[in-house]
């Protein structure tokens, strides 16, 4: 569903879920490859082991949630209805991993938009943590339990704006690396992988989203206090 309000769209899984830890993800570039502008079905093209990472999280109780910038949106180069079938095409690949996304939320104004979408630095354009602080309102996520993986460093200044702990760059580029590690400030740890399969194994392997028993495979129990996971 698009919210009332011609730049934004927000898609909530009704499923009930009872974790409240959330892994927030970029979308081209980090689930699926980045096209440039991508629009069409046809041209939805899965990054080799994002889908079983995105079950890996599923199984166990993390909400799994697309936030996604949509210029090409904003300037007109595509509309909702595509990327409405782009998620389409994207869910079915996911469906044969057993995957599923438990929201997605995504932002087309823009500073260099089309009429009512030209709106520069809206709230929920990222590096802004709009669509986060959305996200976790509507599925009340316990944000200092969650993380956030992208392939631009904005993606990361959202999370850490989101007071998120952390988060992890998915690209080599090293402007991008160097604006991401600017942003390890003591409060905000940052890391890097080369693809979401090896950002969910190390989150999962240090035990970032569990409590300190290491043989529980479970969300961290209610009333438990959470800890902190220092930057590599």
């Amino acid at each position: 569903m698009s919210l009332e309000d011609p730049g934004l769209w927000c898609e909530i899984d009704p499923a009930p879920r009872t974790g409240r830890e959330a892994l927030f993800l970029d979308r081209d570039g980090v689930i699926v490859v980045d096209t440039n502008y991508l629009h069409r079905s046809e041209d939805v093209r899965m990054i080799e082991g994002s889908a079983g990472a995105i079950a890996r999280c599923n199984t166990l109780g993390l909400k799994v949630i697309v936030v996604t910038n949509q210029a090409g949106i904003g300037r007109g180069y595509y509309g909702w209805e595509d990327f409405q079938a782009v998620q389409k095409a994207l869910s079915a690949e996911l469906s044969k991993a057993g995957a599923h996304f438990d929201a997605v939320l995504a932002c087309a104004y823009h500073g260099e938009g089309q009429d009512s979408l030209r709106v520069a630095n809206h709230p929920w354009r990222k590096p802004n943590p709009g669509m986060i602080l959305e996200a976790a309102s509507r599925l009340n996520i316990n944000l200092a339990r969650s993380w956030i993986v992208g392939d631009r460093a904005h993606d990361l200044a959202a999370g850490q704006a989101g007071w998120l702990p952390g988060g992890t760059l998915l690209s080599s580029d090293p402007a991008e690396r160097r604006a991401a590690f600017a942003l390890d400030d003591g409060g905000f740890a940052v890391k890097t992988a080369k693809d979401l399969a090896e950002a969910v194994d190390v989150l999962i392997d240090l035990g970032f989203f569990w409590d300190h028993d290491r043989s529980r495979r479970g969300p961290l129990a209610p009333g438990k206090q959470s800890s902190s996971v220092k930057g590599q």
